[in-house]
């Protein structure tokens, strides 16, 4: 830990040894020649040690947050901007003066890596998966006046089950977002279980998952002429409005 340093910043996940954003950010402080800025990566096994284990320590500017924990942080904090009370899932908190603000960069990061794909028959969507990470995708598609539908293996009233796609029933949702951590690295020859054979040319499959580059369930896509995008752009976008608003 860099408990030296005169501005920490780092991630608050469980298992995120893999992480993209201590790279990223600790590439960029080097770029930017910020000598007194560090970026760590704390390792929750469970959301109370967020109050033991990391608001203790010195000279915190901001965090990142992610899987498990972008719905478990909001107890935390002591404000939240309108769009992450509306999200209701926090990936970014600022420490202030005034304590702990969260925010979700999720949504911006989502918006950005979608729309140069995004064409005018893609007007309704399945979201797969219902962590926190798909409310900032479901928050961007409502404001693009995309309908969409959540797909999960433990459905709330209005949530489609797995088992219930069938591939004539893809046709009405020719945009697939993969919110869920199915395929990530070890884990790489899983996939969603989507009746494949129903999608066509007229597809966007988009990952949010960026490691491996192509997920089984891309290459499923791709193989049968879909556009395809995993979320490396998405991850980019969120890392730099995190940075703007750490800044502000």
């Amino acid at each position: 830990m860099d408990q030296n340093k005169k501005n920490r910043f780092g991630l608050i996940g469980r298992n995120i040894d893999y992480s993209f954003s201590r790279g990223y950010f600790t590439e960029k402080f080097k770029e930017l020649g910020l000598l007194n800025h560090s970026y760590e990566n704390f390792d929750l096994q469970t959301i109370e040690e967020f109050k033991t284990k990391v608001v203790v320590q010195e000279h915190l500017c901001g965090f990142n947050v992610t899987i498990p924990y972008k719905q478990e942080i909001i107890p935390y904090l002591d404000q939240l901007s309108e769009e992450a009370k509306e999200i209701g899932a926090v990936n970014t908190i600022k420490k202030t003066n005034e304590g702990l603000i969260g925010y979700n960069t999720d949504a911006y990061g989502f918006q950005k890596a979608l729309e140069p794909y995004l064409k005018p028959h893609h007007c309704s969507a399945l979201i797969l998966g219902t962590g926190g990470a798909s409310k900032a995708v479901a928050y961007v598609l409502k404001k693009l006046g995309i309908d969409y539908l959540f797909v999960s293996r433990n459905p709330k009233e209005g949530q489609l089950t797995y088992d219930r796609l069938k591939a004539d029933k893809l046709v009405h949702h020719p945009l697939i977002i993969n919110c869920s951590p199915v395929g990530t690295y070890p884990n790489i020859d899983q996939k969603p279980q989507l009746p494949y054979e129903g999608i066509t040319s007229e597809f966007l499959l988009f990952d949010l998952i960026y490691n491996p580059e192509q997920t089984a369930f891309l290459k499923e896509g791709a193989q049968r002429g879909a556009q395809t995008s995993n979320g490396y752009q998405m991850l980019i976008g969120q890392a730099e409005k995190a940075w703007e608003l750490w800044n502000s």
